[in-house]
């Protein structure tokens, strides 16, 4: 355990705030609202924001390399243009399954994408309906995994050779060996198991020194991990 200050930088309110994207370039934040239906956008400079309503629940946003964004909003993959703010669908995934949407998503460092999905009311949730899906820059679409609760936080290692997952359920961190030239993954293993009340783990991200940082729904608390010990420390 480890005293930190936080500081609310971003006042917005949101329902379900989640998924932030720093983006240098422009120095602002991207961050979604999944139950308020909303693509955020803060400015470090103005510290205004900007905001994109969508037609249904929006899992995440990430940045386009042609320009806009990308989000997973409903089942759809979507193509957003910021200046128009028009949002126009480009790949739709299990039609089979109305009562699923997208959550969390990122991209490789290779330009895929990584999306995953869940049942919209987790707490009613049929044993693991959701999955984990590659969509490539001409659209076509692999389904990585199946038999997943609620697909949330993802990552890699600088050498592209490991990739982290989380489905919050499982209460665990898991790590998968990670092919860059097709985007396939392979023997997965568990690399930290939640401790009781440590919370679900949920968004995730991985620092300079190869270590995660995971974000614990109803835990109130950020946990450091070192994937190659399991060791942790927390932070609240």
């Amino acid at each position: 355990m480890s005293s930190v200050q936080v500081e609310s930088v971003v006042k917005e309110h949101a329902l379900i705030g989640e998924g932030p994207v720093w983006e240098e370039s422009d120095q602002t934040l991207l961050f979604i609202d999944i139950a308020g239906q909303k693509i955020h956008r803060w400015s470090a400079a103005t510290n205004q924001i900007h905001s994109l309503k969508t037609d249904d629940t929006v899992g995440f946003a990430v940045p386009r390399r042609s320009g806009g964004y990308v989000a997973g909003v409903g089942r759809s993959i979507v193509a957003v243009d910021w200046t128009t703010q028009k949002a126009t669908s480009l790949v739709n995934v299990e039609e089979d399954k109305p009562e699923n949407r997208f959550n969390d998503g990122k991209v490789d460092p290779m330009g895929r994408l990584l999306a995953g999905t869940m049942r919209k009311d987790a707490q009613t949730a049929q044993v693991k309906p959701g999955s984990l899906y590659l969509v490539n820059s001409d659209l076509s679409v692999t389904k990585l995994l199946s038999q997943v609760d609620i697909s949330n936080g993802m990552d890699w290692t600088q050498d592209l050779k490991t990739f982290f997952y989380i489905d919050s359920l499982s209460l665990s961190v898991d790590a998968f060996n990670y092919d860059s030239s097709t985007g396939h993954l392979g023997n997965r293993q568990v690399v930290y198991r939640m401790a009781e009340g440590e919370g679900l783990p949920d968004g995730m991200t991985l620092d300079a020194d190869g270590r995660l940082w995971v974000a614990c729904y109803n835990g109130g608390r950020v946990i450091h991990i070192d994937p190659a010990t399991g060791q942790s420390y927390w932070f609240c």
